[in-house]
């Protein structure tokens, strides 16, 4: 990879930006708008980054020319430590520059739908639901991002079989993209006199919201039927027939909206999280021809694929993809998850880098 050739073609293209900035007529466009000034922060990121880095090889060059030329002891010391500090920052520099230059996914700017299942473990895995759902509701309020529920299965014990959340804000899919797959939890639940450790298991689906005009649905490609809610325990239910169920008759998509009292606010919530399951349905076949040229990032981001250990008696949490532990896990299930969210998306850049530059390679 020519470094400075693609930076000189990030300056040249960042100067165009500039230029269509200035046009009046870009914000007639929202589209072109939002596109523009997306590229325009990605881009001037980089440019920062460059004035970093010519900084640096001019003063390495400098510093390299004092060596040779200065008769003045003292003076060449000094060009010496200055080379030696400028020699060191930059190969991290570069690293840097590398990774900002690898184009931002146009859907990590997406809200998503977090849905979030019960699977092996019985109440103790729904219990689980509940706490994972809790972390990154903690999550979204430390970020300033907007949930709200859409589908809720609330069980006997107070935990959820099933829930599906909402969540609006900046860069909302990009930081929660890699959180798809299976959560394992191990700890001794509280119904267990004995002590004994339990581990159960739940999987989460991070689905990238979708525009209406993003996903076309027919009318003629949905059965919509109405009933009347229920719940366990008697919850949920009322004596009008509010609760939607949908059909996608061409993919088989059942979705079922209850929450609301209103028919009409169901029928709504429940054509939201069918355009973002088929969107997801769209994106995972893209994803699946991609991996048939290259191997997987970060995982698959299966439903089956086992990502991540809560081990409570040890106090840790383990990403098992990236081999990264961190501990004092009551924190991190208060939503203090940066670390290992950073962690996962530069090991996905880096991976992504190491694939492209071996395509080019390859050709």
């Amino acid at each position: 990879m020519d470094l400075l050739k693609k930076l000189d073609d990030c300056a040249a293209r960042y100067a165009e930006v500039q230029q269509l900035i200035m046009d009046p007529n870009l914000v007639k466009d929202p589209k072109k708008y939002k596109d523009t000034m997306r590229e325009n922060g990605y881009l001037s990121e980089i440019c920062a980054l460059y004035e970093e880095y010519k900084k640096i090889l001019q003063g390495i060059k400098d510093a390299t020319e004092m060596i040779t030329a200065e008769d003045d002891q003292d003076m060449k010391e000094m060009a010496r430590e200055e080379l030696k500090e400028l020699e060191e920052r930059k190969p991290k520099l570069e690293e840097d520059i590398k990774l900002k230059l690898i184009p931002p996914d146009p859907l990590d700017e997406k809200n998503i739908m977090l849905e979030i299942r019960s699977a092996a473990g019985g109440d103790e895995a729904s219990l689980f639901v509940r706490d994972l759902w809790e972390m990154y509701t903690h999550l979204a309020e430390r970020k300033g991002w907007k949930t709200e529920t859409m589908e809720a299965q609330e069980t006997e014990v107070g935990g959820f079989n099933k829930i599906v959340t909402s969540i609006s804000g900046k860069f909302v899919y990009g930081t929660l993209r890699w959180e798809s797959g299976v959560h394992r939890v191990q700890r001794v639940p509280a119904t267990e006199s004995q002590g004994r450790l339990q581990t159960s298991t739940v999987t989460v689906a991070v689905l990238p919201e979708a525009e209406e005009t993003e996903i076309e649905i027919k009318p003629g490609d949905v059965r919509v039927d109405v009933m009347r809610a229920g719940g366990p325990g008697g919850q949920c239910v009322n004596t009008t027939d509010s609760a939607v169920r949908l059909t996608h008759i061409p993919t088989g998509i059942v979705v079922i909206q209850q929450d609301e009292k209103s028919q009409i606010k169901n029928k709504e919530k429940a054509f939201r999280v069918l355009r973002a399951r088929l969107f997801d349905l769209e994106e995972s076949k893209k994803q699946a021809e991609r991996a048939a040229a290259r191997s997987s990032m970060v995982g698959s981001g299966a439903r089956s694929e086992k990502i991540r250990t809560y081990n409570y008696p040890q106090d840790r949490v383990t990403d098992h993809r990236i081999n990264y532990t961190q501990h004092n896990l009551p924190g991190f299930m208060m939503g203090d998850m940066d670390d290992m969210l950073d962690a996962l998306n530069v090991y996905a850049k880096e991976e992504q880098l190491k694939a492209d530059v071996a395509e080019l390679g390859a050709n």
